[in-house]
């Protein structure tokens, strides 16, 4: 796996991993029975007055889009337990940053898949987002700048890094 796959791949856990397939098999084998009610719904008549039909419509979108979710984590999930070490931050790691405009202000959390939040009470970032993407890579001690979704810029220094023990 090359160094720009790693940084795609997801990290889950089996569990997750699992759950996540079972999702997965159950929208798609949903998918006649979203396509049955729809196809009932159309017989009723005008489709621009009913909201059965809409509805139904609607809640395949939802499904389709979830599916689709589902394929792309899959297909680059990484499986397996986290990483024994850490001394770079990578999925799988738990990170405790402090925020420089506030020292006093730390938070720790996971780096990897949100999907994987119920193994767990810690936050979990994707390393896709802002603070994931900006400290991945890093060792503690480096201080790390990134644009938070409110255009402000945040400067945090990696202050630990452990594995997840799950």
């Amino acid at each position: 796996m090359s160094t720009t796959d790693e940084a795609r791949a997801t990290w889950l856990t089996q569990e997750a991993f699992d759950r996540l397939k079972a999702e997965l098999e159950e929208l798609k084998d949903n998918r006649p029975v979203i396509a049955a009610e729809i196809n009932a719904r159309r017989e009723e008549g005008d489709l621009r007055e009913n909201g059965g039909y809409h509805a139904a419509k609607e809640e395949q979108g939802k499904q389709e889009g979830r599916i689709r979710q589902l394929e792309d984590l899959l297909r680059s999930a990484r499986v397996g337990e986290a990483p024994t070490t850490a001394t770079v931050v990578a999925p799988g790691t738990v990170i405790t940053v402090h925020f420089d405009d506030d020292p006093d202000d730390a938070e720790t959390f996971l780096l990897g898949s949100r999907e994987i939040k119920s193994t767990t009470d810690l936050t979990v970032y994707s390393p896709e987002s802002a603070l994931g993407a900006a400290i991945l890579d890093h060792k503690p001690g480096d201080k790390v700048s990134y644009e938070a979704p409110n255009g402000r810029t945040v400067n945090v220094t990696i202050a630990n890094l452990e594995p997840f023990a799950g």
